[in-house]
This record gives C-alpha cells, sequence and structure tokens, in this order.
C-alpha cells in the first residue's frame, strides 16, 4: 500500500497560483500563468492591439476580454452640439482607436451609452466579473482592487497586454507572500482608507515589494465588501505587487444577484467553492505584520508619497530626516505644526479607490447643509454610470451642488488627470 500523500499547508495565493499555473517556474524561466479575466481600457491597449495587427494575431479570448472608457474620457457633458469635451485631439483618439479594436475582434465594450461605463475596476466588481479564486489582470497598476473578493488581480504593462491579448496567458515570476494582520476595531471616524495609510506609514511605500499580501484578521472580516476594495486598491502604494482577502459570507452576498453571475443552484454552487478558498491555518508566510486596528485615526498623506502619512491631530515631522525635510520644504510645511487649520483649494472625490456609493454617502453626510469656501475647487466623480444612477436616486448630487461641489460624469479624473480635470 502507497503511504498517503500529504498535502503541505499552503496560503490563498498559492491556491490561486497553482491552480492557474500552466507550466512551472524554473531557474532559467518565469511561471506560465492562465488568466481568467483580462481587463482593458484606452491608454495601455493601442500599443498592445498595433503588436497583434502586425504579427496578424487574432485575441485568443475575446470572452474573456471586456473593455471601459475611463481614464482620458472626459467627466463634465457633452457640449450643446453633442460633441464631448475632450482635452485633446490625442484622448479623442485613443478612444476611438479601443473602439475600433474592440469592433474588429468582437470583444465587449462598456462605452458611451451602454449605460454601463466606468472606471475599469469599479465597473468588473459591479458586474459580477471579479470572482473569487480567479486570475484578473489590466493594463493599470490598481487591479488590486479586485483582490478584495479572494481573486489574485494585478497591473500589467502594455507589452503584457500584448501577451494575454495573443495567448491568454503570462510569464510571470511567483512573487513571496506577506500577512498584513489587523485584530481589534476600527474607531467609527475611521475608514479602510484610514488604515491602508497607516499600513502604508507603518510598513514604507516600499514594505511590500515583491510580494502578495493578504489582509487578515477580526477587523478585516468585519469591513464591508467596498471598504475592502479601498483596502486592497491600495496595497500598490506599499510597494506590492496585489493584495488579497479571503472570501467569506460578507464576499457572497456582495456578489449574490450581479448581473453576470449565475442565480440559484448555479451560484450556491460556486459559492461553496469560493469559500474553500483560505489560507491553511499551518500556512507560511514569508513576512508578518501585525496591525492594532483601534489605533488607526483619520489619516492624512502630508508629502510627496503615500508613506508621508499621519494622524489628521498629530503634528508634522520635524524635519530631522532628510526626505521629511525635502518633502516639507516642497508642500511649504512648517515642520512640527498641526495640518489642522491649513487651508486647502482642491477637493477630488471619487477614482477606483474611493468613487463608489459608500465613498458618495459618507461625503455627501459630511457636506449637507454645509458650503465649501468660495476659494475651493471641490470635484465629485461617481466611479460608473451605475453609481451614478444609485447616488442620484438618493439625492446626495443635490446635496453636493448645493455645497458648491460640481458633480461630474464617471471617469478616472484628478486620480491621473488626463482628462483634463486636473489641480492646476
Amino acid at each position: 500500500m502507497r503511504p498517503a500523500t500529504i498535502t503541505p499547508a499552503r496560503t490563498l495565493f498559492e491556491k490561486i497560483w497553482d491552480r492557474h499555473c500552466v507550466v512551472p517556474e524554473r531557474a532559467d524561466a518565469p511561471a506560465v500563468l492562465y488568466i481568467d479575466l483580462h481587463l482593458i481600457h484606452e491608454v495601455t491597449s493601442p500599443q498592445a492591439f498595433a503588436e497583434l495587427a502586425r504579427r496578424d494575431l487574432p485575441v485568443r479570448r475575446p470572452d474573456l476580454t471586456l473593455a471601459t472608457l475611463d481614464h482620458s474620457t472626459p467627466t463634465l457633458p457633452a457640449n450643446r452640439d453633442g460633441r464631448l469635451p475632450w482635452v485633446s485631439d490625442q484622448a479623442a483618439a485613443q478612444v476611438a482607436r479601443l473602439e475600433d479594436n474592440c469592433a474588429r475582434h468582437g470583444i465587449e465594450l462598456l462605452g458611451f451609452g451602454s449605460g454601463q461605463r466606468g472606471i475599469v475596476h469599479v465597473v468588473g466588481p459591479e458586474l459580477g466579473l471579479t470572482r473569487p479564486g480567479s486570475t484578473i489582470v489590466c493594463g493599470d497598476s490598481h487591479t488590486a482592487t479586485h483582490g478584495a473578493f479572494g481573486a489574485l488581480a494585478f497591473g500589467i504593462g502594455s507589452t503584457e497586454v500584448g501577451h494575454v491579448l495573443a495567448s491568454q496567458c503570462l510569464l510571470q515570476r511567483r512573487p513571496r507572500t506577506m500577512a498584513i494582520v489587523v485584530e481589534g476595531r476600527l474607531p467609527d471616524h475611521a475608514s479602510a482608507k484610514d488604515l491602508i495609510l497607516h499600513i502604508i506609514a507603518r510598513i514604507g511605500v516600499d514594505g511590500g515589494t515583491g510580494h502578495v499580501i493578504e489582509y487578515r484578521g477580526s477587523a478585516i472580516r468585519a469591513l464591508d465588501m467596498e471598504a475592502r476594495m479601498t483596502l486592497c486598491n491600495m496595497s500598490i502604494e506599499a510597494g506590492a505587487r496585489a493584495g488579497l482577502i479571503a472570501p467569506d459570507r460578507t464576499t457572497i452576498e456582495w456578489l449574490r444577484g450581479r448581473p453576470r453571475l449565475p442565480r440559484g443552484d448555479a451560484f450556491e454552487r460556486a459559492a461553496a467553492d469560493w469559500l474553500t478558498l483560505a489560507s491553511d491555518a499551518e500556512a507560511r508566510f514569508d513576512r508578518e505584520v501585525v496591525i492594532t486596528a483601534d489605533d488607526v485615526a483619520p489619516t492624512i498623506t502630508w508629502g510627496t508619497h503615500p508613506g508621508q502619512a499621519i494622524a489628521i491631530d498629530r503634528p508634522l515631522p520635524a524635519g530631522d530626516q532628510p526626505s521629511d525635510r525635502r518633502a516639507l520644504d516642497y508642500m511649504g510645511f512648517v515642520g512640527g505644526r498641526p495640518l489642522i487649520g491649513e487651508p486647502i483649494d482642491r477637493v477630488f472625490i471619487g477614482s477606483c479607490t474611493n468613487g463608489r456609493l459608500s465613498d458618495l454617502r459618507a461625503a455627501a453626510g459630511i457636506l449637507r447643509g454645509r458650503r465649501i469656501a468660495h476659494h475651493v475647487r471641490m470635484l465629485v466623480v461617481p466611479g460608473s454610470e451605475q453609481v451614478k444612477r444609485d447616488a442620484e436616486a438618493e439625492g446626495l448630487d443635490r446635496i453636493f451642488r448645493a455645497a458648491g461641489a460640481e458633480w461630474r460624469q464617471p471617469g478616472c479624473s484628478m486620480c491621473i488627470a488626463m482628462n483634463g480635470d486636473r489641480a492646476a
């Protein structure tokens, strides 16, 4: 009788990787990883499609590819003549090129008039295309957002976009693993954004380099899905390749009824499989960091990178470190002083980090019955057309307008500032 095979304990990341590894990694060659969902947009796809055309290659799996328009699209409405106020001819050309490439290759495009257009990392989850245990890539750094659902999701470059379009696979070296365990309870006025800024300030903007982070612990399990998306989204600002949270009942109930997911028994069977996706109790991580949620306060970045973050009621660093001194000088701040009372010039509410309905509700709750200062310009940009419809159904747009803010069309807007929405 053969002895029983003992399967070594594995992390959630390792389980997903092993399910999708077509050819294992060797010393002289990366692994070949199968990709379940490829998300594309108008900025990082033109070069990839051009390479396919040059080599006369088809898109391998157009049914596993989804396109949307978000980075270069105006957030102002169309002019009286029906034309969109493009920031440049190049921006308009990028969109036209994606429309043409999608039509040519049979790729679904969430374009103007679809009613479903939005930021790629907002529309994927809300449609139910983001699924636990899957591999997801996009030519965008914040693809890690989808890790909130227990998916292995990461950004790729334009050359790799071409590889996935042509083969539905990707050459990848296996990253290391990191567990960030957050125990306790977030204070009432602290959000997932505050938590991730707290984490980045703790481990640094290169603290996650070369790793996939799994967020664990009681404070993580207490977060709703939109908060989890914010957390995983900013794993990149900590230098990580991706961020993951194991799926649980909160995940399942959020996904239930999404347009692109099965219904009834088929959904329940899928959900049962998704709930098995968790790190084994004995699994070992290459690195582990423990955070106490009770210590997290409303947090703000004060300098020139996300690691320069402090609780909003704390004084700025004195500037003893050269990097702090350079950042203080650049920002025009005096070391040792608090930020409360410093004037602000621009406010942006939106992005794939914080452009969902819960974010708009939180902002509207603060602005209700108030007016912004006369010198402040405030843009509120919903993350998708669905978010915009839902917000308007609740009257949130009226609260923003009454406060003096601009209520815009969906798009990436000031986060990347490619569409004309800029601070200056």
